[in-house]
């Protein structure tokens, strides 16, 4: 692969599994030491878009290409140059850590000796020294996600992709993930990342699409989609709900009449549209403070992805359950 090449190059896949329609033509690039994350709600497409990137699902039509090498003509080119890791950690519970990176450094053609090393020196890497000898059906969630992990490292990837890789682990099994996806880029790996966690998405990745009922709907920076979905707003909240009101009242033009109709008798703050940003900011609290009603805080805020994605898919993202998993 050239090094102007995209590592990843998605034509118009399609894929069904009888009457249902997983992928409808979906398209989209990558390009080298990128991170792109793909978000969408549960039933959206993206792990069939990662299973057939990874050649563990053949598409139904369109092309991919991934470094270099097409998914459906040579996907033996395609599994030596990726690392996959998913919800579920696909390891050997009856081997210890250490015996578990061995292998696969021996499958993948390593030498014992070379093996060895590698294995000792992603132990270290992943924190794991210490659980080295225990069986890996006895390591905790994050773990288990962590050899899963050094497991595809054994042989530096070109390509990486994390199918929700976080989903279940707690914040700190987290964050060593973050910091993973972070080091791939330092590196110029390729990672497409797909996950339900608006933040992860915003934090890590270079670009996002959306996809949709097998299709992408949105494509772009963080920032870009977020400008997408509305500029920056006001938002205020009183120190008593009863001067609601007397607020609504006191801004005036500053508040449109389709942000008065979206307030109801439980809401406990206002937004307020903030076109000129912090002078749409100064001007609210002018008047607010003209009639002297207390506020608890006032503040300039922007979209955020969860925004974003309310907006574009009409529902909320479903946030996965946190579990104890150090």
């Amino acid at each position: 692969m050239r090094e102007s090449e995209p590592s990843v190059v998605v034509d118009e896949i399609k894929k069904s599994f009888g009457e249902v329609h997983a992928l409808r033509g979906i398209s989209f690039q990558v390009a080298k030491g990128e991170v792109l994350g793909v978000l969408g709600p549960n039933g959206a497409g993206k792990t069939t878009t990662v299973s057939i990137l990874s050649t563990l699902v053949r598409p139904d039509s369109g092309r991919a290409i991934v470094a270099g090498h097409d998914v459906v003509s040579d996907p033996a080119g395609v599994r030596r140059s990726i690392m996959l890791t998913g919800q579920h950690a696909s390891l050997d519970d009856l081997l210890t850590g250490y015996e578990n990176l061995l292998m696969f450094g021996r499958l993948l053609g390593m030498r014992k000796s070379v093996a060895r090393t590698r294995a000792k020196e992603l132990l270290e890497e992943f924190d794991l020294v210490g659980a080295a000898d225990r069986r890996v059906g006895t390591y905790s969630g994050g773990m288990r996600r962590r050899i899963d992990i050094a497991c595809g490292l054994v042989v530096r990837p070109e390509v990486v992709f994390l199918d929700e890789p976080t989903t279940g682990l707690d914040p700190r099994s987290r964050q060593a993930v973050w910091d993973l996806v972070t080091n791939f880029k330092n590196l110029g790996i390729t990672t497409l990342l797909t996950t339900q966690y608006l933040e992860e998405a915003d934090a890590l990745s270079d670009r996002i699409i959306v996809i949709d009922h097998g299709t992408v709907i949105a494509e772009g920076t963080a920032d870009e989609l977020k400008a997408r979905t509305g500029g920056s707003y006001c938002e205020i909240v009183p120190q008593r709900l009863k001067d609601i009101p007397q607020i609504v009242a006191a801004l005036g033009s500053l508040l449109p009449d389709e942000y008065r109709a979206a307030l109801t008798d439980s809401s406990d703050r206002i937004a307020v549209p903030a076109p000129d940003g912090a002078k749409t900011l100064a001007e609210a609290l002018r008047r607010l403070d003209q009639e002297q009603i207390e506020l608890v805080d006032i503040a300039l805020r922007r979209p955020s992805l969860d925004d974003v994605f309310l907006s574009l898919t009409g529902h909320a993202a479903e946030v996965p359950e946190e579990v104890n998993a150090s």
